[in-house]
């Protein structure tokens, strides 16, 4: 099968190539690096079945070509992160919105019936009240500082953009809303929490909890979310169909900072950092984000391979490894 994944350099994006690659699958990765980093990608340079352009998707000469080319396109590329949209949120709104938009047009002339899957966010249900989210739910909004919410309006309008083409251009499209995914290659340069706790906690520095650490999230381990994207892409779930992707088991962000402490022996204290101080702007932080996953257990039959400590010892034994061996 003939793979094509933008931001395929990205964090997911990286984990679905080398996911497809084990498959035997031809993977086709674009991507500009605004998110991505070459790093993830070097270990599948000298594969055969690999080949990276390294291009701006809104920009991309030969995007009708790889469509034409591809047997399944994974639609991954995206600027992400909240400091980097907090500093760029023209960046993000422009980017976003237009790599979509060029993309999906591409498609509609060239293979609609091509497979596709929108990589959305979580980030899209807001401030709804409840919980825990399912693809029904209603998707809430404040008023107050929009800059904050840009990312999730442009991957909210990303969803609207996909069905529409769906809808009237009759593309196999699926939208997968992702949940907060943690794993080798994530870095801490926007803030990702979980590389930064372990930085901080190997270092014996103190854990930086922003707010009062009671929000809570459900991490799943992004070799986990590679497998669930490429597993609900292949299986029978209806066009235009969203989908949650992630692990619905939550813990707080004090509570996550306390593990990691203790799963790394650290001597850390942990300090609690206000919003203001962490982003230099007025922050409202969403309480809960955990996913009702019945969809994908539905039409996919999902297992697990990573639970969370699994994941956070694999994480600090990598750091471990690549500050002994810093060249490797």
């Amino acid at each position: 099968m003939n793979v094509l994944i933008t931001g395929g350099a990205g964090f997911i994006g990286s984990h679905l190539a080398a996911h497809h690659l084990e498959l035997n699958d031809s993977v086709y990765v674009v991507d500009d690096f605004s998110a991505g980093r070459m790093e993830n990608i070097n270990p599948f340079l000298s594969n055969p079945n690999f080949k990276f352009e390294k291009a701006d998707l809104c920009h991309w000469q030969n995007i009708n070509n790889a469509v034409a080319w591809a047997d399944r396109i994974y639609h991954m590329a995206a600027i992400v992160g909240v400091k980097k949209v907090l500093l760029d949120p023209k960046a993000v709104i422009s980017s976003n919105l237009g790599a979509t938009e060029k993309l999906f047009n591409a498609i509609s002339e060239v293979k609609p019936t091509v497979r596709t899957l929108l990589a959305s966010t979580s980030e899209v249900y807001g401030f709804n009240s409840k919980e825990c989210f399912s693809e029904d739910d209603d998707l809430v909004f404040r008023s107050t500082n929009p800059v904050r919410w840009c990312y999730a309006v442009t991957k909210l309008a990303d969803e609207h953009i996909a069905l529409a083409y769906h809808h009237q251009s009759s593309m196999n499209v699926v939208v997968s809303r992702i949940f907060n995914s943690i794993g080798p290659n994530q870095t801490n340069r926007y803030g990702w929490v979980v590389p930064t706790f372990i930085k901080q906690a190997l270092a014996n520095q103190p854990l930086t909890v922003y707010g009062d650490g009671t929000q809570t999230r459900s991490f799943c381990d992004v070799r986990d979310t590679a497998l669930a994207l490429e597993q609900i892409t292949s299986s029978d779930i209806e066009s235009g169909e969203i989908v949650n992707i992630g692990r619905d088991e939550e813990i707080s962000i004090l509570d996550l900072a306390k593990l990691i402490i203790s799963r790394t022996n650290s001597k850390s204290s942990i300090k609690f950092v206000p919003y203001l101080e962490a982003y230099g702007i007025e922050f409202e932080d969403i309480a809960h984000r955990r996913p009702v996953l019945d969809k994908l257990y539905k039409y996919t039959g999902f297992e697990f391979k990573w639970n969370l400590i699994n994941t956070i010892d694999n994480l600090i034994k990598l750091e471990l490894d690549a500050t002994n061996n810093p060249t490797r």
